[in-house]
């Protein structure tokens, strides 16, 4: 809900529907607001993951991090795969567009971020705990 949000306020106030130029490469409102909203939502995407939605994963913060920013960076690539096929040829409204790139890419998202930057140890039941209790 936030990059989405962020995404509005970006692509109607920020950027306002004109070109973005950075340096050497011109980019459509709609891009740069993708940008924004990305940049913004990564990192409170990450800490609620973390904190709240898989809470009982055990694998190190760092590298829930690096994995959770590549999903990111791939999520990213589609949604901006998917938002310019959206708006350029299928002529979609570009926050209608995201609002349906975000619904698409949320099934994606939590399944990869479930089964492989959050996922959780499973230890077989057939594997015997040592003195200590521990596996």
């Amino acid at each position: 809900m936030l990059g989405l949000v962020v995404y509005y306020v970006a692509y109607h106030y920020i950027f306002a529907g004109q070109f973005f130029h950075v340096w050497f490469y011109t980019f459509e409102s709609y891009t740069a607001a993708l940008a924004v909203s990305f940049t913004v939502a990564l990192f409170w995407g990450f800490f609620m993951m973390k904190f709240v939605v898989f809470d009982d994963s055990k694998i190190r913060g760092h590298v829930q991090f690096l994995r959770y920013l590549m999903v990111s960076l791939l999520n990213l690539t589609l949604n901006w795969l998917l938002l310019k096929v959206a708006v350029e040829f299928l002529h979609f409204y570009p926050t209608f567009a995201q609002l349906g790139t975000t619904v698409v890419l949320i099934f994606f998202s939590y399944l990869v971020q479930r089964h492989f930057t959050f996922k959780k140890e499973v230890i077989p039941d057939y594997v015997e705990p040592d003195e200590k209790g521990e596996v």
